[in-house]
C-alpha cells in the first residue's frame, strides 16, 4: 500500500480488488447487471484528474486503456463507458463500465438507473479469476 493512502469507504464496500497496477487499484463493482471496473489511483488526497502529475495523467490513461480493452475482450461490448464523477465519492477513481445494446440501463447512464444486484458467490469468483487471469 502507498503511504498515506487508504481506500474511501464507500468504494471499499462497494467493490472487491481485482489487481494493483503500476498507479491504480483495480476493483470489480459489486453488480452483476454490469462488467464494471473502478480504477483508484493509489495516492493520498486525490480527487480531481488535474490533481495528478503529468507523468501520473499519461499513466492512467494507458490504465484506463488496458481495463477497457480487458472489458472488450472478455464480454465484446457494444460501448465502453468511461467516468469520473466523483460527486458521491470524493476520491479520485474512474469507472470503466462494458454496455450493451439492451442492458437494463441501455442507452442510459447506469447510475441510479436500478438497484445493484450482487454477484452470486460462484459468479463473483469465476468473474475474478477470468479478470485476473486477462489482466
Amino acid at each position: 500500500m502507498v503511504s498515506g493512502f487508504t481506500l474511501h469507504d464507500t468504494l471499499a464496500g462497494d467493490t472487491v480488488e481485482v489487481a494493483r497496477w503500476p498507479l491504480c487499484r483495480v476493483l470489480l463493482m459489486r453488480d452483476s447487471r454490469y462488467p464494471w471496473l473502478i480504477l483508484v489511483p493509489a495516492q493520498p488526497g486525490l480527487t480531481e484528474l488535474h490533481d495528478l502529475s503529468t507523468a501520473d495523467q499519461s499513466i492512467l490513461m494507458a490504465e484506463i486503456t488496458r481495463a477497457s480493452e480487458v472489458l472488450v475482450a472478455l464480454h465484446k461490448a457494444d460501448k465502453i463507458n468511461v467516468g469520473a464523477l466523483g460527486n458521491m465519492v470524493p476520491q479520485l477513481h474512474i469507472h470503466v463500465i462494458a454496455r450493451f445494446r439492451g442492458d437494463d440501463a441501455w442507452p442510459g447512464p447506469v447510475w441510479g438507473a436500478h438497484p445493484a444486484i450482487p454477484y452470486e458467490t460462484e459468479a463473483l469468483a469465476l468473474a475474478l479469476d477470468r479478470l485476473r487471469d486477462t489482466l
